[in-house]
């Protein structure tokens, strides 16, 4: 009887971007090699209190830590670069980006104090060979951020083509253009799976070029010459920084970066010749305060509202380097972030009362996306034909949206999987299926622990923001077993002062259940947990507020 030959399968591991937005990791694994894509982070949302920072959980890459090549890096945004300080900690690998993604890299590792990470500089038709297994070839592609790469894979099964963040560009600040002959051809040559981002996929035609947000910052000056100009936008959006620059030499201003961020951003950029500036006008912020408002640009961070940015700051007259006043006219240049449009009007109408004009992208065209919208999408999709094609850098509905795209694209519903964070997906020319889930989930960043916050505690903090504390503290004498003092106070519940005969019953009530106990005798947590039933039941009783009550009983 003749043997079944089993074929050869490349797994694709999805431990984070699928189903989110943030913290994109994908890895591939083919016998005994792994290449990681991409090792991202997320910010904290309103359920997670507390928390610095969102990573994926990579417990699956370190337990096969032996196998793992290298890390691959699309471009050097924080959902796709946040997580690399952490991971290498854990597992010191190979990292492979362009000059400004390590460059940023490289500035969290040295705050992070990791000195020997592995940084190997790639550029744009660069293929490395990592393993047996895997070769990948950078990819020039158009984004919001310079140095990005699309990512041609070639595996033992075939080609696989992961187009990070894009967007089809054909006017770019940096006169590089996506390089869509190389897709073509990539296309031609046959492309087993493509993982290609959905962010925009339910935006109709095309995204606007970069060179649009610098017709409106021109008419911007035109228009302000005697005012002073705060632009806010995002750091790593080196070619709006780069247009900033070139209108305000043009407009003779000198330019003042705010905001941490901007500050590293701008440095990095400029050391490595992405940011093209002359150091003579450039003016510390400190000193801005001496120049006349129509010699002066302030590029600052806070455009999507942080409650910590500079702008925030400024508009709360909490920044003392600068005052905004009636001669300022600030430009948000940047969409609000679903999510982030309370924080960004707080700001907006904090400003106006200084007496300041506002410019924003419901008044002007000061921000394109630097995500493809239907026809590029669909344009990647006629250049590349994949075989199979799997929707990654989306929410769910992102995903399914991109499916449906595909197939009217003449790609077989059959071909195409909608994946779960955690999910592995066996390919190769005859198979296309998900198999078994791995370790996968977030960890949670807070101050220098990782995964040490879980959800009791996000519980606890939530039950303590929406209902307050209260203490309830009792003496009992050791000797005697006698209760010598109760002393009840609260934090975020009621103010003691206003609420003396509330607290009087409370002690009234605890009073009553110590009576019930041999204080000498009796199991101090039964006693614990009775007074914080009895004392919750009665509270909400008389408040319909559930506050955290935390009883100690102490032995004086």
């Amino acid at each position: 009887m003749q043997k079944k030959v089993v074929e050869p399968v490349l797994k694709v591991i999805f431990l984070g971007g699928v189903g989110e937005i943030g913290k994109n990791m994908t890895a591939l694994e083919f016998g005994g090699d792994i290449i990681i894509i991409d090792c991202g982070s997320t910010f904290p949302t309103a359920d997670t209190p507390g928390v610095d920072l969102i990573i994926p959980d990579p417990a699956y890459l370190l337990l096969n830590k032996d196998k793992i090549r290298g890390i691959v890096v699309t471009h050097g945004h924080e959902d796709h670069i946040g997580s690399i300080p952490y991971f290498l900690k854990e597992c010191n690998v190979p990292v492979y980006g362009t000059r400004l993604t390590l460059a940023l890299i490289e500035n969290k590792l040295r705050e992070m104090h990791i000195d020997n990470a592995q940084l190997n500089v790639v550029q744009p038709g660069n293929v490395i060979s990592l393993g047996r297994a895997f070769k990948v070839e950078f990819v020039k592609v158009s984004h919001s951020i310079a140095g990005s790469c699309a990512l041609s894979i070639s595996t033992p099964v075939g080609v696989v083509f992961h187009t990070g963040d894009f967007k089809v560009d054909y006017t770019p600040i940096d006169g590089n253009m996506i390089d869509l002959q190389r897709i073509a051809e990539i296309g031609k040559q046959g492309v087993l799976l493509l993982l290609c981002e959905s962010t925009n996929v339910e935006r109709s035609g095309t995204s606007m070029s970069e060179a649009t947000v610098g017709r409106s910052m021109r008419n911007i000056f035109n228009e302000n010459k005697d005012r002073r100009l705060i632009i806010a936008t995002f750091a790593s959006n080196i070619h709006r920084l780069q247009q900033v620059i070139d209108l305000a030499a043009e407009f003779g201003r000198k330019v003042a970066f705010s905001g941490r961020s901007m500050i590293n951003v701008a440095e990095c950029a400029a050391r490595i010749g992405e940011l093209r500036l002359d150091r003579s006008q450039i003016v510390d912020i400190e000193k801005v305060k001496n120049i006349n408002d129509r010699d002066l640009v302030i590029l600052t961070t806070g455009s999507q509202g942080e409650p910590m940015s500079a702008l925030t700051r400024m508009a709360a007259d909490d920044f003392s380097k600068v005052k905004l006043g009636f001669n300022d006219t600030v430009i948000l240049s940047a969409h609000p972030i679903p999510g982030n449009e309370r924080m960004v009007y707080t700001v907006i109408n904090n400003i106006y009362r200084h007496g300041a004009r506002v410019i924003y992208e419901s008044l002007a065209e000061l921000h394109v996306s630097g995500h493809a919208c239907r026809d590029e999408l669909s344009l990647i999709h006629a250049l590349l034909k994949p075989q199979y094609f799997i929707p990654v850098h989306g929410e769910h509905r992102h995903l399914q949206k991109h499916a449906e795209l595909a197939v009217a694209m003449g790609e077989l519903p059959s071909h195409i999987i909608i994946t779960d964070i955690g999910d592995c997906v066996y390919v190769s020319h005859k198979t296309f299926r998900i198999g078994e889930q791995v370790a996968s989930g977030s960890l949670l960043v807070d101050g220098l622990g990782v995964g040490d916050t879980d959800s009791s505690v996000l519980r606890d903090r939530k039950h303590l923001a929406e209902d307050g504390l209260l203490i309830a503290v009792i003496c009992i004498d050791e000797l005697s077993g006698t209760v010598s003092a109760i002393d009840i106070t609260s934090r975020g519940f009621a103010y003691d002062k206003d609420n003396e005969e509330f607290f009087e019953k409370c002690r009234e009530d605890v009073h009553r259940i110590l009576s019930n106990f041999d204080l000498r005798e009796c199991d101090r947590a039964t006693l614990n947990n009775t007074i914080r039933k009895e004392l919750k039941n009665y509270i909400f009783k008389k408040t319909r507020r559930s506050p955290m009550i935390l009883p100690m009983v102490i032995d004086c």
